[in-house]
């Protein structure tokens, strides 16, 4: 039985290569933004979706056109057979805490990608695959379109959108059962207490082999949590540390073999090749920090936030330093799009490109095209005027991405629910 899938709003690809890691095969990708959609095809050359009529930008151009939309439908299923998912994780910016403080006063019923829910449901219901995924941020649960809305009407009413699909499908009108939770990525063996809602359809034709049980998530339309400990950031990093960053700035080599099994894996190529010490290693370029920054970061990373000097205080927030070990109850951050949200946990320094990507659990093949990073105003636009246009450097795109790990375990149950 086909596993193909389709990603929507797909940025940089955490979701598809984790889907892919699963065992699902990528054939149409939907990405707005062209450095983001750069890095998803950089990174799947010679497959399917390297075809011009295999992705697309803004899906409004494939959604609003009836007759496209449906040849697309067409296309994708005389190739592939019936499709067995179709994923997408709509914009957030408007639902997301960081999101909503720079929308300028712009409600959110005015944010145009707050209704792109809507595409996707649109797009399912003409390519009518097995199953579908949608992921989000915590902050739409809670989310209102107006400031004297009710808490939760926009979760209401994209769930609304999804249990309103129906179409003819062998002779008899179907929808889609639908279960949702949110669930956090180091329940799944992830290096981070990353919160998403996930909400999951399952074509109401299809008896899927579910689990019963209260103690099980969305009524077994989600894996359980692996019980698998996170790596600690020691385990994930250590073969990157450089002792002579400051005066190279950037490594463009691995200086020492692989140290755990984290790092192997990071390391492995898909054909299978480890990278050892003195292959190519990209996206280890670090940020050029004032000295009496480096000396504050110093301070914090040997002290804490604790008795800073009046010389290296700031009123910027206060950056958090990644720990060597994780505490007895497991990862506390959440990777952002924010390089300067954390200090390494050795040397004076933001982390890198790669460090991120690490801890997205993107592999140290996977390449990111655009700008290193950019300036706030550029990543946010200004809805205040109409502006809606945003820069999406390398580590918006890893921070926004879903990560791979927790990908990889809802398309592993996937898999074994529809016996795909």
């Amino acid at each position: 039985m086909s596993r193909a899938v389709i990603d929507l709003f797909a940025g940089c690809g955490g979701f598809g290569r984790g889907l892919e890691q699963a065992g699902f095969e990528t054939v149409y990708v939907n990405e707005l933004h062209p450095d983001a959609l750069s890095t998803y095809l950089l990174n799947h050359r010679g497959r399917l979706i390297d075809r011009k009529d295999r992705h697309s930008n803004d899906i409004l151009d494939v959604t609003r056109n009836a007759g496209q939309l449906s040849a697309l439908a067409d296309s994708l299923r005389d190739e592939h057979g019936e499709i067995a998912l179709v994923t997408g994780g709509p914009p957030c910016q408007g639902f997301s805490g960081i999101g909503h403080r720079r929308t300028f006063g712009v409600t959110k019923t005015e944010i145009p990608s707050n209704h792109l829910y809507r595409e996707m449901a649109t797009f399912i219901q003409a390519i009518r695959p097995r199953a579908f995924v949608f992921e989000n941020v915590r902050g739409l649960l809670s989310a209102k379109w107006l400031p004297e809305g009710e808490k939760g009407e926009i979760w209401r009413d994209v769930q609304k959108a999804f249990r309103s699909i129906t179409f003819i499908h062998n002779g008899r009108v179907v929808g889609y059962e639908i279960r949702s939770a949110l669930v956090f990525a180091q329940d799944y063996g992830v290096p981070q207490n990353r919160p998403r809602v996930l909400l999951v359809g399952i074509r109401s034709d299809l008896n899927p082999a579910l689990s019963t049980g209260d103690d099980l998530v969305a009524d077994g339309f989600l894996p359980r949590p692996t019980g698998v400990k996170p790596p600690d950031p020691v385990d994930i990093l250590s073969d990157l540390v450089d002792p002579q960053w400051k005066s190279r700035w950037e490594t463009t080599e691995y200086l020492r073999d692989a140290e755990t099994e984290y790092q192997e894996r990071m390391r492995t190529l898909s054909d299978g090749t480890v990278l050892r010490a003195g292959a190519v290693l990209r996206e280890q370029q670090y940020s050029r920090h004032a000295d009496h920054v480096m000396a504050r970061f110093q301070h914090v990373i040997d002290h804490g936030h604790e008795h800073l000097p009046e010389e290296l205080r700031t009123k910027k927030f206060n950056q958090r330093v990644i720990p060597r070990v994780w505490g007895p109850n497991g990862p506390k951050i959440t990777a952002t799009s924010l390089p300067d949200d954390y200090i390494h946990y050795e040397q004076p320094r933001t982390p890198t490109v790669r460090e991120m990507a690490r801890l997205q659990g993107f592999p140290d093949w996977y390449q990111f095209a655009g700008k290193r990073t950019t300036g706030g105003r550029r990543r946010a636009g200004d809805p205040s005027i109409g502006d809606w246009a945003r820069e999406l450097p390398k580590y918006t795109q890893i921070g926004n991405a879903v990560p791979v790990e927790l990908a990889m375990a809802v398309g592993k149950h996937l898999i074994e629910i529809l016996d795909l």
